[in-house]
């Protein structure tokens, strides 16, 4: 097969030149800047050693035909590499750079030139004159090499000015060592450069379909995609932390003006925590909620303007899908579309984020809910809908393994069957009466606290309103949105006695919340001794454990908890039956609280 790129050895300068003038795109917030200071450092140290510092890998946009039918050729998207250009841009230029955690600096990297070494600039290397503590004073454009040498060497008596000279050259050149430009085929087709984009990024910190979209975006300058790029950066950041709403408006006036900021400026007032949605995930929704497919490679190729049918790349494609994808954001930061969601996760009994682990089930629900809008749903029969396919989703693993291949089966069958048949046919299917009373016991055979069917389990008693373990007046949901401890209702130092694995004694069916001070006072008693003292605390005896005093709560809060209420007649079953017995009692549970949604 033919070679579908060039490799051109390029100067650094030049590189840097580039992405100046917008030949290369690395916009302002493209992707955040995830290095370190010290492997800025190491960057620089590589140059001065003449070291090789790997390629640099573009792809220029694919030439679409403009309205007056003549063919344009678009900028150079930076697949690989934006790290090592950002940190040149960094130290050498002393440009800003915003960190994965939304805050600009700036990257100081300081050179001793007696012995040649650089280092992470910091107060003490400021105050020390031997050094210079930031090199980018040496690449301005009004540095005086000659005059630097000479302030050097007065600070610095005992320096040989022309070997000093000859120094501060040497690292002046680093901008003329070649760096290797490979620019792939403009003829390419999306779906191999999305391929060789992740391919490249697999040793590195690794990158997904959802940043060569953001990078596709964010280098758009015709339609808009730059502005939509940081309203989907700045929803994510104002939704983990309200007060970076000030440092927008202070910092980018032009967005705090765009139809983005108005749509999202109620994020100042939340702390709410439970769906905190990255950007894949906004893509993902917005992305399968407007465009019908589930696939991010696909929005790539539409942003590009391609035709799937004649594979050719038109303008008109590449406007409609700009606009598409842009009201598909809008409705994702809509205050009473979110609001909707969280309250549809809250209603299932999902109060806290640490019950939600699975982020794309959130996010389907979500294209869910959106797709129901459109089609008029009744609020009530949609909201039912959206929380019974997340409730089926968590416990199948819908979306575990691959989940743009299952966003798109699923929205491509909603469009052709229709959302409620589509829903409850796979639901019928998926949690058939077999499910419940086999496959879902079995599948409670793990020791993960963070399993799927646990975390149902405990939403369920939360929707019922179950009480704590052997807790009169506490519920599960107040355990859970303050403090609860996992209790081992046969004790985990008494099973560790007989000799069990931490995989046995820490079944999830052996689990059960529980005040603090209920957990502390059962401690390691053996089951038959403080099942004997509970028998006998609810006939009147001592208070030891909680403070149920009649037998028929203490039955009761068994049952919600789904503690065999044999035990408490002094049948002690081995720790194999329990556990046994539990999860059947644990599935039924689960099954009447998916009924009851």
């Amino acid at each position: 097969m033919a070679q579908r790129y060039s490799v051109t050895p390029h100067p650094i300068e030049t590189i840097l030149t580039w992405v100046k003038s917008g030949e290369i795109a690395i916009p302002e917030i493209q992707r955040p800047f995830v290095w370190d200071a010290t492997k800025v450092r190491n960057l620089l140290d590589s140059l001065y050693q003449g070291y090789p510092i790997g390629y640099l890998i573009a792809w220029r946009n694919p030439t679409v035909r403009l309205k007056d039918g003549t063919p344009s050729a678009g900028k150079r998207i930076l697949i690989d590499g934006q790290q090592r250009v950002t940190s040149l841009m960094a130290a050498l230029l002393g440009q800003e750079v915003m960190t994965k955690d939304y805050e600009t600096v700036r990257i100081r990297i300081a050179f001793h030139p007696r012995e040649e070494q650089f280092e992470v600039s910091n107060p003490a290397i400021q105050k020390d004159a031997s050094w210079i503590p930031d090199v980018a004073a040496l690449f301005s454009p009004d540095a005086r090499l000659l005059q630097i040498t000479k302030q050097y060497a007065l600070a610095n008596p005992g320096m040989d000015e022309d070997h000093l000279f000859g120094t501060f050259e040497k690292l002046r050149k680093i901008i003329n060592n070649h760096v290797g430009v490979i620019e792939l085929a403009g003829d390419l087709d999306i779906e191999t450069v999305t391929e060789i984009f992740i391919r490249v990024n697999s040793a590195g910190a690794t990158l997904s379909q959802a940043d060569f979209v953001m990078s596709k975006i964010a280098a758009d300058e015709r339609y808009g995609g730059n502005l939509l790029r940081k309203a989907i950066d700045y929803f994510c950041h104002l939704a983990v932390a309200p007060e970076f709403l000030v440092r927008i408006e202070k910092g980018d006036s032009a967005f705090a003006a765009s139809e983005f900021m108005q749509k999202m400026r109620w994020l100042k007032d939340v702390s709410d925590d439970l769906y905190d949605p990255s950007y894949t995930d906004m893509l993902r929704v917005a992305f399968t909620s407007q465009f019908r497919r589930g696939r991010l490679q696909d929005l790539v190729a539409l942003l590009s303007g391609r035709n799937f049918e004649n594979k050719q790349y038109e303008e008109a494609i590449a406007e409609q899908a700009f606009a598409q994808l842009k009201q598909g954001i809008l409705d994702f930061i809509n205050k009473t579309h979110f609001d909707r969601i969280t309250m549809i996760l809250r209603s299932a009994g999902f109060v806290t984020r640490d019950l939600i682990r699975t982020q794309n089930a959130v996010n389907f629900v979500y294209v869910l809910y959106l797709r129901g809008r459109t089609e008029n749903q009744p609020a009530d029969d949609l909201e039912r809908l959206a929380r019974r396919w997340y409730v089926m989703s968590v416990l199948r693993g819908r979306y575990a393994g691959s989940p743009e291949t299952t966003f798109d089966f699923d929205i491509r069958q909603i469009e052709a069957r229709g959302l409620v048949a589509y829903v409850e046919s796979v639901i019928q299917a998926e949690l058939s009466e077999s499910y419940w009373t086999t496959l879902l016991p079995q599948e409670m055979d793990t020791s993960s606290t963070i399993s799927p069917y646990f975390l149902v389990y405990q939403a369920a008693q939360v929707k019922f309103g179950d009480l704590g373990f052997l807790s009169r007046d506490i519920t599960v949901r107040d355990l859970l949105l303050n403090r609860s401890d996992v209790h081992h209702v046969y004790p985990r130092n008494h099973l560790k006695k007989q000799g069990l694995s931490r995989g046995r004694y820490n079944q999830i069916a052996n689990f059960v919340l529980a005040q603090s001070e209920i957990n502390i006072a059962i401690g390691d008693k053996p089951p038959d001794q403080y099942f004997q003292e509970l028998a006998e605390q609810a006939s009147g005896g001592k208070k030891r454990y909680g403070g149920i005093t009649d037998s028929g709560e203490m039955r009761t809060n068994l049952r919600m908890n789904c503690v065999p209420e044999s035990l408490l007649d002094g049948e002690i079953l081995t720790y194999d039956d329990f556990l046994v017995q539990r999860r059947t009692l644990m599935a039924h549970r689960i099954q009447a609280y998916f009924e009851a949604l």
